[in-house]
């Protein structure tokens, strides 16, 4: 008997909630589901106050699925989310983002996390947030530590693509700052500490200490790579976070038009001058198919990015279409990867985990 998501799902419908309303399926806390070769892999996402005792029910969970024919290994991870609206931990009035950066001799290690890449377009509107918030939960899904740093204070959109509103909490001396959870994704963004339409009017030295804060006074725990979705061009942020930290390397996403890849080759250009290597280019809006004809039109134009690469002699590491549901799952706070991890979309970004954890780069 082949397991399928399906006949998952229905044996994790028999395991009451532990909020005592329904179960784990029509509570909705089966995230990032995945059956490769009958190993499963998801996840349990709980509110804060009941991921406290919820262990039980975890095990639960991995029984009832080991249980099922076909199944070979089962891992099931239980992580916690603020309510809407809530916050995990009020922070004290002294925890405060956003200051003039402090003196550092040369880029350091940060504890616990194993790996650094960054996220870069040389231009805004190519889809690198949405590329960032999927590849980090398709990591996720096979079986990484993924963490994930909004980086792009100016406009900073990973709250809303993880459906997050909650406030980060902070450590009991005031000064380190506990990141939430969505998808499997361990997060943190400037847009936690704001409201959604309020704007951030911080010069360089300012956007330089928050994201030296970032990096220094969050709780990120023990990570096997921390994402870093950086704002577009070639700036401070870009600049500070190449000083800062030991950066692992830089994945650069374009469009396949001329415009765009013009300015990835600045992104580029900027990476060699910080003598940060480069893993690789995505395509993204690669190409459009009509949901209703079929027909495949090339919108932005086709295979730029990959020939660029191939001039460069750098990796490319896959093209990712133009879809409205991928757009529908960034503004709804769940990503095709987490929303639909069977579409044809998210076994692309699934692919592109693949190739970066089979080439040892994380």
């Amino acid at each position: 008997m082949t397991l399928d998501r399906d006949s998952i799902l229905k044996s994790l419908a028999t395991i009451a909630d532990p909020s005592g309303q329904g179960d784990l399926v029509s509570a909705d806390r089966v995230r990032a589901l995945s059956v490769t070769n009958g190993d499963v892999r998801f996840v349990l996402e709980m509110p804060i106050e009941l991921a406290r005792t919820a262990e039980p029910v975890r095990l639960a969970a991995q029984n009832a699925v080991a249980a099922l024919p076909g199944a070979g290994a089962v891992s099931v991870v239980l992580t916690a989310h603020a309510a809407p609206g809530e916050a995990a931990k009020p922070p004290p009035p002294n925890l405060k983002i956003g200051r003039h950066p402090t003196p550092q001799t040369g880029p350091a290690k940060i504890t616990g996390i194993n790996r650094i890449i960054a996220i870069a377009s040389g231009k805004g509107g190519v889809g690198k947030s949405t590329v960032s918030s999927n590849l980090a939960i398709a990591l996720a899904q096979q079986g990484k530590r993924v963490g994930l740093l909004d980086a792009d204070v100016y406009g900073p959109s990973q709250p809303r693509m993880f459906g997050i509103n909650g406030r980060p909490g902070s450590g009991e001396d005031g000064k380190t700052i506990i990141p939430l959870r969505a998808h499997g994704v361990t997060l943190m963004s400037i847009g936690f500490m704001l409201k959604e339409d309020e704007a951030v009017v911080w010069r360089g030295p300012m956007l330089m200490g928050a994201l030296q804060q970032f990096l220094g006074q969050v709780a990120w725990g023990e990570l096997d790579v921390l994402l870093v979705d950086l704002p577009p061009g070639t700036g401070d942020v870009q600049l500070t976070l190449s000083q800062k930290a030991e950066l692992t390397g830089a994945i650069v996403v374009s469009t396949p038009q001329d415009i765009a890849l013009l300015d990835a080759r600045k992104a580029l250009d900027m990476f060699r001058k910080t003598k940060t290597p480069v893993l690789g280019m995505i395509e993204n809006m690669s190409t459009f198919i009509c949901p209703k004809c079929g027909e495949e039109t090339s919108i932005f134009g086709h295979g730029g990015a990959r020939d660029e690469a191939e001039k460069l002699g750098i990796p490319f590491l896959g093209e990712i279409p133009l879809n409205m549901d991928i757009r529908l799952g960034g503004d709804g706070g769940a990503p095709i990867v987490a929303s639909r991890p069977d579409s044809a979309e998210s076994k692309t970004f699934a692919q592109i985990a693949q190739r970066l954890i089979e080439g040892g780069l994380i």
